[in-house]
């Protein structure tokens, strides 16, 4: 087992690791290799730079970016000056920018101006055209925002690049400014509101839960983390980076996941640890398992999914030491996951027992607890976040009064304290590990001009866990259910977009007039195995 670090903070940590083992491989993106010596160096330069635009304790800088070696330097380098860090996912639209900009309140932006064929800084100026008068503007929509960093070559007036601030800078080693109660990541997931809520991850609570979270895993030092989601979920930036960095292992980061692309660098990295989804687990058996499964070092990681999911992972991947983890964003990341060392079977069925620090208790409909065994509301008090912030009714009704957090998870505790995942006790939609409100959706889709009623709900998918599925009443007769994903994708991002629609004369109802959500889920399983069955 590897000792627990003795930083606090996640600068801190860095800075423990840089001194521990300074040539060590610390982060592999692309072309770049940093030691730990140069991502503490990288961190000290991005904390220079941020300095320079006046980001100090009690600010907020928002990053707006791809899996990019900058991530994590800019991202340690503000939190090194006592700022906290709004991690915001790249599929945003303006639709999406625009509530995340508002609720952070962020004083700096450092975005990508574009990631793939999504032009960000496109979005962001349909925002804030303030941004195309050149130096010293204001917005009136944010008044928060004084400054924009681009990472990247297309650059508005008004903003700054990133590389030519950089550039003049100079790494100053300085005492670090967080503190280990303050967030460090500012998170935004969905739930039963009609807008992300803002998810506050404390830099103590997150070194300690990654830190137990590798340990499950059997991570140390010697190891190589390949990471393929985004960085900007709890999967990332508060779970796999952080168990990396906790154990001064190599942290390996894919930008876009793509199947070969991941078997490629796996191989040549000689990775140890993944981290998969289920729908990468399904990529990888469908298209390069025999590549993957040649990968001799390749021995543990986590992954979460139905027991055929976890299996596939382990059998076919060859990933012998797979651990299955259940928790949520509130949760950092995960609170529960099952060691590497016990039987695949164990692996495959349950996700565990809590993690150090964490406690779990199930309970019915009447908030009583039931007896070992037997299914009902899972409930974690521990490592969870203190709230969502500037909203407390929303966190009034995600904690007991003494603390628990209701995951709205239908689970089961057994015997030994392991928990095993049974069903949703509430409406939120799980596609390929992303949380989805369906309040959100129907909020936005009721704003196309020919929609007069919407209900959304997720339907089971094979390898995506739900999709969503919309069902609407339209006001005129021309609007087609192409018509409605297509105004979707165009201005919302894309894991909110229907997977599949109906516009349908009326949506069913009981004789009380409530909405007939029975009728409803089999209709859209429905629509879902038939868009399955002519995509084949």
């Amino acid at each position: 087992m590897a000792s627990l670090p003795s930083a606090t903070t996640l600068p801190e940590l860095v800075r423990e690791m840089a001194a521990r083992s300074p040539g060590a491989d610390a982060l592999v993106v692309g072309s770049t290799r940093w030691t730990y010596a140069e991502l503490a160096a990288q961190a000290d330069l991005a904390a220079d730079v941020l300095a320079g635009l006046s980001v100090g304790a009690g600010d907020t800088v928002a990053l707006l970016a791809p899996n990019v070696p900058a991530w994590v330097p800019v991202a340690v380098g503000a939190q090194t000056l006592g700022a906290r860090v709004d991690a915001f996912n790249t599929w945003v639209k303006a639709y999406d920018l625009d509530h995340l900009l508002a609720s952070s309140g962020a004083s700096v932006l450092v975005l990508a101006d574009r990631v793939r064929s999504s032009d960000l800084l496109a979005e962001l100026e349909s925002l804030v055209p303030e941004l195309g008068t050149g130096p010293g503007w204001r917005s009136e929509r944010y008044p928060a925002l004084r400054q924009v960093v681009v990472l990247g070559d297309r650059v508005s007036a008004g903003a700054l690049t990133w590389a030519e601030l950089a550039a003049t800078a100079e790494p100053t080693p300085r005492v670090p400014a967080a503190r280990p109660e303050a967030p460090a990541f500012v998170l935004y997931t969905s739930g039963s509101t009609s807008r992300p809520k803002a998810v506050p991850l404390c830099h103590h609570d997150l070194v300690l839960n990654a830190f137990h979270i590798g340990e499950r895993m059997g991570v140390t030092a010697a190891d190589r983390v390949w990471f393929g989601s985004p960085l900007f979920w709890s999967f990332g930036c508060a779970n796999a980076l952080v168990n990396a960095l906790s154990h001064g292992a190599c942290f390996v980061l894919q930008e876009e996941f793509t199947p070969a692309g991941a078997a490629e660098l796996m191989a040549a990295e000689s990775v140890t640890v993944a981290y998969l989804l289920p729908s990468m687990v399904d990529a990888l058996v469908g298209s390069v398992a025999a590549e993957v499964a040649a990968i001799d070092p390749l021995r543990t990681g986590a992954t979460i999914g139905r027991p055929e999911e976890v299996r596939r992972a382990v059998e076919d991947l060859g990933i012998t030491g797979m651990c299955n983890v259940y928790g949520a964003t509130e949760t950092y990341g995960n609170c529960c996951v099952t060691d590497h060392r016990t039987p695949v079977d164990v692996r495959v069925t349950t996700q565990g027992p809590p993690l150090p620090g964490v406690e779990v208790r199930v309970v019915d409909e009447a908030g009583e607890l039931v007896p070992a065994g037997e299914p009902g509301e899972l409930q974690v008090r521990g490592r969870v976040t203190p709230g969502y912030l500037g909203d407390d009714a929303a966190t009034a009704a995600a904690f007991t009064p003494d603390g628990w957090y209701r995951t709205g998870d239908r689970m089961l505790v057994d015997p030994d304290g392991a928990v095993s995942f049974v069903s949703r006790t509430t409406d939120m939609i799980k596609t390929s590990g992303i949380n989805v409100s369906p309040a959100e959706v129907e909020s936005f889709l009721a704003g196309h001009p020919d929609v007069t009623e919407v209900t959304v709900l997720g339907a089971p998918h094979p390898s995506r866990d739900q999709v969503v599925v919309a069902f609407v009443v339209a006001r005129s007769p021309g609007l087609t259910p192409a018509d409605l994903i297509a105004w979707s994708r165009a201005r919302v991002a894309g894991y909110k977009v229907p997977w599949v629609a109906a516009v349908v004369d009326e949506l069913p109802r009981t004789g009380t007039g409530k909405l007939a959500r029975r009728t409803l889920q089999q209709a859209a399983a429905e629509l879902v195995t038939a868009r399955l069955e002519g995509d084949a």
